[in-house]
C-alpha cells in the first residue's frame, strides 16, 4: 500500500477549511452555512487522522469520532432550526434568525 505524505493531507485539509469558512463568511443561507461548518469539521478531521496515523497512534481517530459525534448533534439542533426559520419567516436567510425572540 502506498503511504500519501502528510504535507499532502493537510494541505487538503486546509483547502477543504477554507472553503468552509469562505462559505460560512459570504453565504446568507442557512443550509449552506450548515454544509459550510460541516466541511470545516471534516478538514479537522481529516487533520487529525493524518496526525495520527504519521504517529502510529489512534488518538487521530478518537478525536475523529468526537467529530462526527459534535456533527450529529449539529445537525439535530439545525433542523430544528431551519425548520422554525422557515415556517416563521418563509425564508432561510441568517438575518430573519436575528428576529427570533424567546
Amino acid at each position: 500500500m502506498m503511504n500519501i505524505p502528510i504535507d499532502h493531507v493537510l494541505v487538503v485539509a486546509g483547502v477543504l477549511f477554507s472553503l468552509g469558512l469562505f462559505g460560512v463568511l459570504v453565504r446568507r443561507n442557512i443550509m449552506f452555512l450548515l454544509m459550510s461548518l460541516e466541511i470545516m469539521m471534516n478538514s479537522a478531521g481529516l487533520a487529525f487522522i493524518a496526525a495520527g496515523a504519521r504517529w502510529g497512534l489512534p488518538d487521530g481517530q478518537v478525536m475523529f469520532m468526537f467529530i462526527l459525534a459534535l456533527a450529529a448533534a449539529e445537525v439535530a439542533v439545525a433542523l430544528g432550526l431551519v425548520l422554525q426559520i422557515s415556517r416563521r419567516f418563509n425564508s432561510l436567510d441568517v438575518d430573519a434568525a436575528s428576529e427570533l425572540n424567546g
